[in-house]
């Protein structure tokens, strides 16, 4: 009964109007406007031996992301994780090493690691064309979102295992790019890799590399941080001077 009574009274209402729909006007607008935003980060920097004594050397950097369960406070404490344990223990490793941490129940956010980068530059004797982006598993979607947002600033990136969040591929593709994934990974889909390989190389990438490791499951990075393959390939590129 209180269903029909409504209809009646709408029905009314219309006739009321004269029986008919009233059409609203309907306008388009815009605006522009300047907002700030505050940002903050906390992170450990690793020198590479003789960054001292060689005071005109200008030096190629590495900004490395970690995952979700490395979220925290106190960046020193991530200086003993396996990768970053090779990265200062490998004699005449060539990098300064840029290990931001991100605080806990947080993602990782472009515009955080952007000023984060262009501290870097303004405190440490980097040579800007040979800036390199790396991360895994949460790190890994830092990887491909921060890359995404500001691709001029990057000589190459290495996601190792990550989601793509917001598939933008176009932006990446004059990027070099050295991806990693486990095809067993229970954590992070493999399809995520595969589907934004195939959509950088839809998009005219020319320099991508897929590296699939079979049977594996997530925790790949440890072996993928150890093959110093990876830093040869990141020092055989550099970002062309705009």
């Amino acid at each position: 009964m209180l269903r029909e009574r409504w209809v009646l009274t709408g029905a009314c209402a219309l006739l009321l109007l004269g029986g008919g729909i009233v059409s609203a006007e309907i306008k388009t607008d815009s605006f522009e406007r300047t907002i700030t935003k505050s940002v903050h980060a906390k992170y450990a920097v690793i020198l590479p031996e003789g960054y001292d004594s060689q005071i005109e050397k200008r030096w190629p950097m590495i900004l490395f992301l970690h995952g979700s369960g490395e979220r925290g406070d106190d960046p020193s404490q991530l200086l003993n994780m396996k990768p970053l344990q090779y990265m200062r223990q490998t004699k005449g490793f060539p990098f300064v090493v840029v290990v931001p941490r991100c605080p806990g129940g947080e993602q990782w956010d472009p515009d955080t690691l952007n000023v984060l980068v262009d501290e870097a530059l303004a405190k440490y004797r980097i040579d800007e064309d040979r800036v390199y982006l790396t991360g895994y598993s949460m790190g890994g979607t830092g990887t491909w979102t921060f890359a995404m947002a500001h691709p001029e600033r990057f000589a190459a990136i290495a996601p190792v295992c990550g989601r793509v969040i917001n598939v933008l591929a176009y932006k990446i593709k004059d990027i070099p790019i050295w991806c990693f994934h486990g095809d067993k990974d229970d954590v992070v889909n493999f399809s995520f890799s595969t589907e934004m390989v195939a959509k950088l190389k839809n998009a005219g990438a020319k320099d991508v590399e897929f590296t699939i490791y079979p049977g594996a499951r997530h925790g790949i990075w440890d072996e993928t941080y150890s093959n110093p393959k990876l830093y040869e390939w990141m020092l055989g590129h550099k970002r062309e001077s705009k």
